[in-house]
């Protein structure tokens, strides 16, 4: 396996042209999100976006220094640390305990997603409630829900344009991803707060490529990312160090840097959305690279991520060809997306209380692990199976007829 400086751009689309429903985004759609694209896009000129990320952002080292026992009153250790704040909880790729950034985890879309015990005690990494700090920090609740609903509502929009790049090449009646993710409730944002460090403070940790993020491939549908934002005391800087990053495994195990711009908003296809497509739309793993260097003592990072995923009971179904995570299909080759995100936590466990993937990805031990822990997968990578709406065919239609 390669390993690269080489810097990529995302593929970008235009916010006017993403809400055009006839227009035809079938050639960005598959550079991007295609089998030898790097599974990322970037939506450009999102009317409202740059304040919305400003405000949020600016909110995440004020929650970072609340007193501790304002934070321990935010943490909710029955949904594993997904809702609420989190700090300590998951370990790094050297197996030490992550202290490096803290998380608040919530559903920007709503509160309270059910009131059904037996759902949250099965599911309680999506079922649970929001935990806000109304007291504390009441913005934070306004400024959460605000960037959250508005990264949702465009990756719904490309999530049409998704399904329109899909129905092209397939004849089936599954249901397209829009529709799925419209009328979920188990959407997750994230804001993370990476805490200055001295230059001093540094170990092989600081120095690995995945040193802030381990090589991980989510496992939801769409990944929304805010483009992080630096500071030192206060004052915002640009990133202090150029290889510092988001980095991807390509197809052809090239590990390359990619950028996108600071008021884009940037969606990574998930492992569900690859099974959705039947390989169409493809996962790509990933990590997140540190600042090293005398410029980067004492600056932070802060930024945002929104996990769009389908809701608890959508079933999914492989067929005999699949080789993602094989060994969790019943007899019946089906399991529901929250039976396969139990599934996923339990294998991937790190602690009694914390798991290595958070419902968000499947993490390995490093890039040098990735070519056997992410082997090429069939086109044909199996189907979701879901309630009634319209389908992968029925976009393709009306497209025809458009």
């Amino acid at each position: 396996m390669s390993f690269t400086s080489h810097v990529v751009q995302t593929v970008s689309i235009p916010y006017e042209e993403l809400k055009d429903q006839n227009a035809d985004l079938s050639k960005k759609i598959g550079e991007g999100f295609g089998p030898n694209g790097l599974g990322i896009i970037s939506i450009s000129a999102v009317p409202g976006y740059a304040s919305l990320r400003q405000n949020l952002l600016h909110l995440a080292p004020r929650l970072a220094s609340l007193p501790g026992e304002v934070k321990r009153g935010l943490e909710d250790p029955n949904s594993r640390y997904n809702f609420g704040w989190s700090h300590g909880k998951e370990k790094l790729e050297s197996g030490k305990p992550d202290l490096l950034k803290g998380s608040f985890y919530a559903n920007p879309i709503c509160d309270i997603p059910t009131d059904d015990v037996s759902l949250i005690k099965r599911y309680p990494s999506y079922c649970g409630q929001n935990i806000w700090p109304r007291d504390a920090l009441p913005e934070l609740e306004l400024a959460f829900k605000a960037l959250g609903k508005l990264i949702l509502d465009v990756g719904l929009l490309l999530a049409y344009h998704c399904d329109c790049y899909v129905a092209r090449g397939l004849e089936h009646d599954d249901e397209g991803l829009q529709q799925i993710l419209l009328r979920s409730r188990c959407h997750k944002g994230r804001l993370l707060y990476y805490f200055p460090t001295l230059r001093s403070d540094y170990t092989e940790d600081g120095d690995s490529m995945s040193s802030w993020c381990g090589w991980h491939t989510d496992h939801g549908s769409l990944t929304g990312l805010a483009c992080a934002m630096f500071m030192r005391n206060g004052v915002e800087l640009p990133c202090p160090d150029s290889a510092a990053g988001l980095y991807v495994k390509t197809r052809s195990s090239e590990i390359v840097k990619v950028v996108y711009g600071e008021d884009e908003i940037a969606y990574q296809i998930g492992e569900t959305t690859e099974i959705l497509s039947r390989g169409r739309l493809c996962a790509t793993p990933h990590c997140v690279r540190a600042p090293k260097g005398e410029a980067a003592s004492g600056v932070d990072r802060s930024t945002f991520a929104l996990f769009m995923q389908p809701d608890w009971d959508e079933k999914l179904n492989f067929p005999d060809v699949v080789n993602i995570h094989q060994e969790f299909l019943q007899p019946n080759g089906s399991l529901s997306f929250g039976e396969y995100t139990e599934k996923l936590l339990d294998k991937f466990r790190i602690s009694a209380l914390r798991p290595i993937i958070m419902g968000r990805g499947v993490k390995t031990s490093g890039p040098a692990e990735l070519a056997s822990a992410h082997p090429p997968r069939p086109r044909t990578a199996g189907r979701l199976v879901n309630r009634a709406g319209r389908s992968w065919a029925k976009e393709a239609e009306l497209r025809a007829g458009s």
